[in-house]
């Protein structure tokens, strides 16, 4: 949308852009994503600590904080972060050390750092360090992002932090390097070493799960989730899934979420979406994030400069892999990866810094120059 108008040269107007359309997206997202949050999780957090709101009250101010962070970034030149971007990079890095030593445990899963009464994911923050310091690396190698070298290269600077992330959280680091490939894809105008790494990616993968007993277990949990005990969450998600039909059973009247699916509020939380809002819910949900999508191919392709359109393109990287990472298992189309469901599932850290991405493409939709006669 514009909002003001500058004369140039030749008669035109150059109009300043905001993306209003996004934002109105992501406040509606976040919004019905706090409204399913208490609709899911309120029975379990009664039981468990005695408030029904107590997930809620979390995710709220943790989403409090994450629109303060959009506030600043999208009221931020993005070149400043992108010159900060290597310090962004370095610190995510020895934060996500200190998880391998320090890390809290939480549900069986060392994750986390506490600070305080506050613990937060240095992963999560380590997907908005690697977006920004791979665009500030590919603008200053540009033309050279084409020879097979840089790529190895750029893949090389980011390797760090996916191994160090990947010791703890895999689906993470898949996220994390997903999003570099994609970059480096969008940047390189040579496809075939693509196909060659992908190749390579997959192989690896192959010997890395396959490496160890409890990895190559949950391809069995994966395609027979009825013979194992690990396939129970998988299976109640489904029963959910199935019971909700075309328009659900209505909102706050799901059955599996009264301790029959475990943890409802987190990655499985779109089958209870399905479950009370039906298959109509569910592609509606599904709908939006297309449309953030758009949007953000739309500020990409009108950016000002390379390191702005990449910056979104890596955020639009992000939304769409974790979510075709979350709808895959709660469907049962891929193994179980622990991936939630952006601006909608139960974490603190990934809706603030979810929040404060999006306050980057905002920035970057704000040095948009449009021209009328």
């Amino acid at each position: 949308m514009a909002q003001k108008t500058k004369k140039s040269g030749g008669g035109k107007k150059k109009i300043k852009y905001f993306d209003y359309t996004l934002l109105f997206i992501i406040i509606f997202l976040v919004g019905f994503g706090l409204v399913m949050l208490y609709s899911t999780s309120s029975y379990n957090a009664q039981l468990k600590m005695n408030d029904s709101a107590y997930y809620l009250k979390k995710q709220l101010f943790a989403s409090i904080l994450g629109f303060c962070g959009m506030f600043v970034m999208a009221r931020t030149n993005y070149h400043f972060w992108l010159n900060l971007s290597w310090l962004a990079y370095l610190g995510s890095l020895g934060l996500c050390v200190a998880v391998i030593f320090k890390g809290t445990n939480l549900n069986g899963s060392t994750r986390w750092l506490k600070i305080g009464p506050l613990s937060f994911q240095p992963s999560e923050m380590a997907k908005i360090s690697v977006i920004l310091f791979l665009s500030a690396l590919i603008s200053l190698s540009a033309k050279r992002v084409r020879e097979l070298a840089t790529v190895f290269k750029l893949l090389m600077v980011i390797a760090p932090v996916v191994i160090i992330v990947a010791m703890s959280n895999l689906s993470t680091a898949i996220i994390i390097l997903g999003i570099s490939i994609c970059l480096i894809f969008v940047a390189s105008p040579k496809y075939l070493q693509f196909f060659l790494m992908g190749g390579l990616v997959a192989a690896f993968g192959a010997i890395y799960i396959f490496a160890e007993r409890y990895r190559a277990d949950r391809l069995l949990v994966w395609l027979h989730p009825e013979d194992f005990e690990k396939g129970y969450q998988t299976l109640q998600g489904l029963y959910a899934i199935g019971s909700g039909g075309l328009f659900g059973k209505g909102l706050g009247e799901s059955m599996q979420k009264l301790g029959f699916l475990p943890e409802a509020q987190n990655d499985m939380i779109f089958s209870i979406i399905c479950e009370e809002l039906g298959l109509f819910g569910a592609i509606c949900v599904i709908l939006l994030f297309l449309l953030m999508i758009w949007r953000f191919l739309v500020i990409a392709n009108n950016a000002p400069d390379l390191s702005g359109a990449l910056i979104v393109v890596g955020i639009m990287a992000h939304i769409a892999i974790q979510v075709i990472l979350n709808i895959a298992v709660v469907t049962n189309s891929i193994p179980n990866t622990g991936v939630t469901l952006p601006f909608i599932s139960y974490g603190g850290t990934s809706v603030a810094i979810l929040l404060t991405e999006m306050g980057l493409a905002l920035s970057v939709s704000r040095g948009i120059r449009l021209e009328m006669v």
